[in-house]
């Protein structure tokens, strides 16, 4: 997850509607309608998201400074994404310690939550019921966190190197096609289990990279200022486009789904998100601008950390007869919402107040060095 707000850069229209969108398909699915609506679909997106608004940053400071300042990159993300994470797991952990939620308290699962290694330490290490419900889903924390390990380097020398962007995307492409055949083998391997391409890194980067492409390639900020009214051709495309994504929901071939289906998933979402940015004030996408979509996107980070903890802890105190689905989804939102409303309030103003003081205390020795 990223700060959309950036002093770099002005709002990019749409992209808090599309996470308040993709973190309600989060919520419902895993509130008991997982089987009809696809939360891994909500996960997929804000991957795409992310690889396109951080490679947008990205661009605008190389545009704008000269380069990208990696450190102060590293600790943006820091100040922004631990201190929700940290408030988050102390919830969790004594929630379970107390018994009020199910799971176990291990000093091998918090570590590999901490250090976002929980992907990989559920799909090798993790002998079941060692961390508490509801936290599992920190594997797609792992899987960003693991691709912007080394993504800001390879930007920074390529883009000073006098690479171009678009050439940079074709790199990024054939790390798309590597990443597709190594899921292909993967699933071939006589030992192969569906959670293993679905939670690793090095079977689920692509998802963000695909935003990252869009970025380089095809910004829709660029044209923002261009004329708002969609051509015959572009609603074609994004009917063709959202057809592809429902295909890869309605085609349920377990080696699809572990292979083919991120590919084709992220190769959608380019044009459905250009058309959503670009064309912001038309009016099917003019409700992704609403004040309470950009709200809820403003709080979706929150909301998807603690979101799963609340509708364990709820679901483990109602009888097995009960309409849970109807109970779980509502209540759970809420509580959600509202904790995400304290993070904002109480927590995150702090953290940004620190975000620019070293900000600020970064361009000053810089400036003093030169």
């Amino acid at each position: 997850m990223i700060d959309v707000h950036s002093p770099i850069l002005k709002t990019i229209p749409s992209l808090d509607g599309i996470r308040a969108i993709s973190v309600l398909i989060v919520v419902v699915s895993h509130a008991g309608l997982g089987e009809v609506v696809p939360g891994g679909l909500g996960v997929t997106v804000f991957f795409f998201l992310s690889g396109y608004l951080i490679t947008t940053l990205m661009l605008t400071e190389n545009e704008s400074t000269g380069r990208i300042n990696i450190l102060n990159f590293y600790a943006r993300r820091v100040f922004r994404l631990m201190p929700p994470l940290f408030v988050t797991l102390a919830i969790a952990y004594g929630l379970t310690y107390f018994g009020f939620l199910p799971g176990s308290i291990t000093a091998k699962g918090l570590s590999a939550q901490i250090f976002y290694f929980a992907n990989y330490y559920s799909i090798f290490f993790d002998t079941g019921n060692t961390v508490p419900e509801g936290t599992g889903i920190l594997w797609s924390l792992a899987v960003e966190e693991h691709f912007y390990i080394f993504y800001p380097l390879f930007m920074t020398v390529l883009l000073a190197g006098g690479v171009r962007p678009r050439t940079i995307a074709m790199l990024l492409g054939v790390g798309c096609l590597v990443i597709l055949a190594w899921r292909i083998y993967l699933v071939q391997s006589p030992d192969f289990v569906p959670y293993r391409t679905y939670y690793a890194s090095d079977a689920r980067i692509d998802s963000i990279i695909y935003g990252c492409i869009l970025a380089l390639v095809i910004n829709p900020t660029r044209d923002l200022n261009k004329a708002d009214v969609m051509s015959p051709m572009q609603w074609a495309l994004l009917v063709v486009s959202f057809g592809a994504l429902l295909l890869t929901l309605l085609y349920r071939n377990n080696a699809f789904r572990e292979t083919l289906r991120y590919s084709f998933q992220g190769l959608a979402l380019i044009p459905l998100f250009y058309i959503a940015i670009r064309f912001h004030n038309n009016p099917l996408f003019r409700p992704l601008n609403s004040s309470w979509a950009v709200k809820l996107g403003v709080y979706s980070y929150a909301i998807y950390l603690i979101h799963h903890v609340v509708i364990n802890g709820i679901a483990a105190r109602l009888p097995p007869a009960a309409a849970k689905f109807f109970i779980i989804f509502p209540v759970a939102l809420l509580i959600s919402i509202a904790y995400a409303i304290g993070i904002d309030r109480l927590i995150d103003p702090y953290f940004r107040n620190l975000r620019q003081k070293f900000r600020s205390a970064l361009a000053s020795k810089t400036i003093g060095s030169g």
